[in-house]
């Protein structure tokens, strides 16, 4: 994402490809389902795991048409300052990524799931430190879970991915613990959702969203 929208717009004219999508980076059709995933919740208590793919409005629109998922939010994670905020993070040098805290009912949806969505539709996984035309370390690929079965499925997906060779090139994903959680600002909430015919979003981020109803139509929910 541009520290100018506009700046963001006009770079999609000079950008080729950049409509085919996550599509063009594995076959048609969801990825394989991971073979190791979460054990059966004996509460029914929320989870919570942040994911970072590119600009956060796409990855957020995903994942807010996911059954099970109570709610998606906009932020930053990863950084070593105390604070982030888009300005800062937008200069690449906070360590922070783009992020959306996926936060889901387990008794619903899994984390396997989840991530299997994240790979499939919401970014390609084997671009280092850019998605499209967002360039920087603010835009990597990277899973921040919050428990530890969360890291050896994000782990464990990742060696299963790479093994089967989907991707014509190696997974660049980071996994790591999420320390901290930085809601963007109100204005990047619900972007797409709000904005449907920024020629972004429809270059971007509708396109995700419509692989996500092709793919995985048993979970896919209007909102």
């Amino acid at each position: 994402m541009a520290n100018d929208i506009l700046k963001k717009t006009v770079g999609l004219l000079s950008i080729a490809g950049i409509a085919c999508g996550i599509s063009c980076a594995h076959a048609a059709g969801p990825l394989p389902a991971p073979r190791l995933d979460e054990t059966a919740p004996k509460t029914a208590e929320n989870r919570v795991i942040v994911l970072s793919g590119g600009c956060f409005w796409g990855v957020q629109a995903v994942f807010q048409h996911v059954k099970g998922v109570i709610k998606a939010v906009s932020g930053y994670a990863g950084g070593a300052a105390a604070a982030a905020n888009y300005g800062d993070v937008s200069t690449g040098r906070t360590g922070h990524a783009e992020s959306v805290e996926v936060t889901y009912n387990p008794k619903e949806i899994s984390a396997g799931k989840l991530l299997q969505i994240f790979f499939s539709v919401a970014h390609d996984p084997t671009e280092l430190n850019r998605q499209g035309p967002d360039t920087g370390t603010q835009y990597r690929s990277a899973i921040f879970y919050t428990t530890p079965e969360q890291e050896k499925i994000a782990q464990d997906y990742i060696a299963q991915l790479d093994a089967a060779h989907v991707f014509p090139k190696p997974i660049v994903t980071q996994v790591g613990p999420l320390q901290k959680f930085y809601p963007a600002e109100a204005y990047h909430q619900n972007y797409a959702a709000e904005h449907p015919d920024n020629p972004y979003i429809v270059t971007n981020d509708l396109p995700k969203v419509a692989d996500l109803k092709k793919e995985f139509k048993d979970i896919y929910v209007e909102r």
